[in-house]
């Protein structure tokens, strides 16, 4: 998730049991100008070039992606991006691919490692389904960026690999750190691995379980924010998040939205 502070049950994760992945020679753009460091939106007239189609298969080359944090939409001015968190989840994810599937809508899954490779089967109906994948770390450890660059390795690369496998190949796209603690190492590892990194724009803070009213009048008020939408399909009770999807998805498109992709 993005900002749930130290949430039991991912404690139970160890983390420490998985290898030090290798870190890849990072591409020559590191030396580009260094972007916001948060998940929080960037200063305006930060973007990258399109990304595909919404409907396009997702490359497998590790081609290098911009390091700067997305929170633009490849849909355009009027078009948000959904964006779902902490699993796959027996439980919650298929009724969070259900509202999705009854309105229409794409939308971005930062899955964390352990999940991923815990549920494949899950992992593949995402995919199948036409929704993007974000590595999410291995252990969703929320104080990334107080960690050694070896550790920052571990989790994001082990984590691109538990997911990939879990998939059936298909890798992840972007790279959206715990908590948003990005730092300028592990954005840049991830942009050299090809996943951008993404932040948000509107916080549901559907993890602090507030109602399914409050958290579909944060985002009518918070929408001017700008696009990227966050919600979670783990970590706890989302019967919330589901109910509130149901109900700001119409209304999005009652607003005249569309719905798209963070840039890459």
């Amino acid at each position: 998730m993005a900002r749930s502070g130290g949430r039991g049950w991912y404690g139970t994760v160890v983390a420490a049991a998985l290898g030090v992945t290798a870190v890849a020679a990072l591409a020559s753009f590191w030396d580009g100008q260094l972007g916001s460091t948060g998940g929080r939106p960037a200063p305006s007239g930060v973007s990258a070039p399109p990304a595909t189609s919404p409907g396009q298969p997702q490359g497998q080359k590790k081609t290098p992606v911009s390091a700067e944090i997305a929170h633009a939409s490849d849909g355009g001015a009027h078009s948000v991006n959904i964006t779902i968190d902490d699993g796959p989840d027996p439980v919650w994810t298929p009724q969070v691919l259900q509202v999705l599937r009854d309105n229409g809508v794409k939308a971005t899954f930062c899955m964390v490692g352990t999940q991923a490779r815990a549920h494949p089967d899950l992992v593949r109906t995402v995919v199948a389904a036409g929704h993007r994948l974000c590595d999410h770390t291995v252990s969703h450890d929320v104080t990334m960026d107080r960690k050694s660059e070896a550790y920052q390795s571990q989790q994001i690369l082990d984590a691109e690999r538990m997911i990939t496998e879990a998939s059936g190949g298909v890798r992840p796209m972007y790279y959206r750190a715990p908590g948003g603690a990005f730092t300028p190492y592990s954005r840049h590892l991830a942009a050299s691995h090809g996943m951008r990194p993404l932040g948000w724009n509107i916080d549901s803070k559907d993890f602090e379980l507030p109602g399914t009213a409050t958290m579909v009048a944060t985002v009518k008020n918070e929408i001017s924010n700008g696009p990227t939408l966050l919600f979670h399909d783990a970590g706890g009770d989302r019967s919330q998040t589901v109910a509130a999807l149901r109900e700001v998805l119409p209304w999005l498109k009652e607003q005249g939205y569309s719905f798209g992709f963070p840039v890459r």
